[in-house]
């Protein structure tokens, strides 16, 4: 008999990514990273208050999965709430990440206690969800991501999987767009402890 399948991102969902990402910029490279509303290349400047290149973004965040991912620290309550939605339901990873880095995320996770399958994406996510359905086949699933456009993609592509937009970075929860006001995502819930009676609802109770 087919279980319920929980799909969720990790940075800023499950780990803390961008704080991080900050003092590495401080620390190594003299860059300073302010969001404040900004989009996410106009946040990095260097001491001088130049912008930082577009290409040169992409070259340090490479470099921080390349090095730095033992700094990532866990989201409050994220990782027990995985482990309890295990117990009876099927549940994996789907992180935009190269996928050359995939086994350095399951790594990663396995060091934090996290035994679990995950799936590296480059670009939208929907299909990326689609496939991982089509493996699965479960009587329900459950999408988290931290950004709306992945949300949005789902609801395109899958929309009988309930959505929920999930920010567990303070840092960056207030600036980015909130797919449940563009009408992407049945539910905005920042908090694990607050989302996981909606998540086990979303998988086990009524259909949505």
């Amino acid at each position: 008999m087919s279980r319920p399948l929980l799909i969720s991102d990790c940075d800023e969902v499950l780990l803390h990514m961008m704080v991080h990402f900050r003092d590495w910029l401080e620390e190594a490279h003299e860059i300073a990273f302010h969001l404040d509303g900004r989009d996410f290349h106009h946040a990095m400047r260097y001491r001088d208050g130049g912008q930082v290149e577009i290409a040169r973004m992409w070259e340090l965040l490479d470099g921080f999965f390349d090095t730095e991912m033992h700094r990532q620290t866990p989201i409050p309550g994220a990782l027990e709430a995985l482990e309890a939605l295990a117990a009876d339901a099927d549940v994996v990873i789907l992180t935009n990440l190269s996928d050359h880095r995939r086994e350095a995320r399951v790594r990663q996770l396995a060091t934090l206690g996290l035994d679990i399958r995950v799936f590296t994406n480059q670009g939208p996510k929907g299909p990326a969800l689609r496939a991982i359905i089509e493996e699965y086949r479960p009587n329900r699933t459950v999408f988290v991501d931290d950004l709306a456009q992945h949300i949005e993609s789902a609801a395109e592509i899958v929309p009988d999987v309930a959505r929920l937009h999930l920010i567990g970075e303070p840092l960056v929860a207030p600036h980015l767009p909130c797919a449940f006001q563009q009408g992407h995502a049945h539910a905005r819930i920042d908090r694990w402890d607050e989302a996981l009676p909606w998540l086990r609802e979303k998988l086990h109770g009524p259909a949505l």
